[in-house]
């Protein structure tokens, strides 16, 4: 005989289909009915794990179920016999399609990871940092990368072991990320408060104090996962009476893809009444960050109460088992996060000890990229200068080219110009020649037998006479030429050049008219 509760939901089941059915007129123009709509229901998507190859994990799954042999090999495989491997064998009797499917999710996965491997390295090298080789390889514990082809049971095994170990740790992780965030929040506060004066100091701490006693004025909150909590999601979400609560029926209505199991963003679902209870987008004294933290401090605590296989998902089975423990009928009060601080004032300590060393090894970091900056715009003005020198001198070379342009060409003289004498500047007298240039005649040393004693020898370039019995008004003239005496006078002996090789012969000297 059917129970009360069996007779309730089927007569709310029967009670929406009457509501939801529509009657069809008996005359109607069938040319102006429109055909309904196909509604294509959309295959739920997985929950994002976070892992880096989260979607390469959710893609061989999601193909691997699709073949009905391991469907069913993955619904009643104990999580044990999965991380020793056992499922993993069962690939061999998957289908050819989905094979061919998995060895080309396979391929795209290595080139995607060759080309974030690739940049992470240019930017190490770029930033003269050695490469950690040993580090790069390990993005591959996941598949087997020295066959980048084809998926095979190695490959398997491998993603199913990596996934396990990198979530055991991920929420070890993200607790580690939280009390950092909330030590560098605490940090600030306390810097800023050294900026304000003893007034303003004071009132600055009032109003945190008062904030902090506001965020924690709210509603009980009901222990995650107990009898008391379930029931408010049931009348609150699904509109039912309290006092017909069945947890099978609870199981069902919230699982929503309908797998048999509630996974860790089904069971997150559950905790948002009493997350709405805590904190509130629009008040200043609630943080959303840390309402995160409560979601996932509250589904961490479920799943160890109920997931008795540590697969991370809750069974129908291991719910059910649950809801008869005395923990969900009788539970304790859960204390939120403002009565679990996230760090200790040790762990404050060392955090803002390490905070000053960094801060320490920028300032030092920042002095020497000063000091090279300057050194550069020393060298910098070191090269203009160069520069400007040999500007200056191929504009001093070009200059001289030009004047040297506008001269006569060869050293012709101009017209009716007066002949110099070489290397004196002076006018020839009439009748004599420019010697050619750089040449200098031949010194002769005239015989010394019968000079007069009073008789000195001239400069080179001319025979000096003696000055015996010369007339008085006869004066020495320029080196190179003899001075004739003047009109009215007499010479003596005269002054001829000889050539090489003659012998000087004494002649007599007769008088010029």
């Amino acid at each position: 005989m059917p129970s009360m509760n069996e007779l309730l939901t089927s007569c709310l089941i029967l009670s929406c289909l009457l509501l939801c059915s529509e009657t069809v007129p008996i005359s109607m123009d069938k040319t102006k009915v429109k055909p309904p709509e196909e509604t294509v229901e959309e295959t739920p998507q997985s929950v994002d794990t976070g892992l880096h190859y989260d979607r390469y994990l959710r893609e061989v799954i999601d193909y691997l179920e699709k073949d009905q042999h391991f469907r069913e090999k993955l619904h009643n495989t104990d999580m044990e016999d999965i991380k020793q491997g056992k499922l993993a064998k069962e690939l061999d009797f998957v289908s050819h399609h989905v094979r061919t499917k998995l060895d080309e999710l396979k391929r795209q996965e290595v080139s995607r990871l060759r080309t974030l491997i690739k940049a992470k390295q240019d930017m190490e090298q770029g930033n003269g940092m050695a490469v950690d080789h040993q580090a790069l390889l390990k993005q591959f514990e996941y598949l087997n990368h020295m066959n980048p082809h084809t998926f095979e049971v190695d490959d398997l095994d491998r993603l199913i072991k990596s996934a396990t170990s990198d979530l055991e740790n991920f929420d070890k992780e993200r607790h580690e990320e939280f009390k950092r965030y909330e030590m560098t929040k605490e940090h600030e506060r306390r810097e800023h408060l050294k900026t304000l004066d003893e007034e303003e100091r004071h009132k600055e701490e009032e109003h945190y104090e008062e904030m902090r006693k506001k965020h924690a004025d709210h509603p009980k909150v009901n222990h995650p996962g107990s009898q008391d909590q379930l029931k408010e999601v049931w009348e609150d979400k699904d509109g039912l009476d309290p006092d017909d609560f069945d947890p099978k029926t609870f199981f069902n209505l919230h699982d929503s893809n309908g797998d048999g199991f509630f996974d860790e963003q089904e069971l997150e679902a559950l905790f948002t009444k009493e997350l709405e209870k805590i904190y509130d987008p629009t008040n200043e004294e609630d943080d959303m960050v840390e309402m995160e933290e409560e979601r996932l401090r509250m589904r961490e605590h479920v799943m160890n109460e109920v997931d008795a296989n540590k697969d991370r998902l809750v069974s129908l089975d291991e719910f059910l088992v649950a809801t008869k423990k005395k923990e969900f009928l009788e539970p304790d009060s859960w204390e939120t996060l403002e009565q679990n601080q996230a760090y200790t004032e040790e762990e404050m300590g060392e955090f803002e000890s390490h905070l000053a060393q960094q801060e320490e090894e920028l300032t030092m970091k920042a002095e020497h990229l000063k000091k090279q900056r300057d050194e550069l715009e020393r060298q910098q003005e070191q090269l203009n200068a160069q520069k400007l020198e040999l500007q200056q001198a191929v504009e001093h070379m070009e200059k001289i080219k030009k004047t040297q342009s506008l001269e006569p060409p060869g050293g012709e003289v101009e017209d009716n110009a007066i002949p110099l004498a070489q290397n004196q500047g002076h006018p020839l007298p009439p009748g004599h020649a420019e010697l050619p240039p750089h040449q200098e005649l031949p010194h002769q040393e005239l015989p010394q037998q019968g000079l007069p004693q009073d008789f000195h020898p001239g400069p080179p370039g001319y025979n000096q006479l003696p000055q015996q019995g010369l007339p008085q008004d006869l004066h020495p003239g320029p080196p190179g030429h003899n001075q004739l005496p003047q009109p009215g006078g007499h010479l003596e002996q005269t002054g001829h050049l000889l050539p090489p090789g003659e012998k000087h012969q004494p002649q007599e000297h007769n008088a010029i008219p």
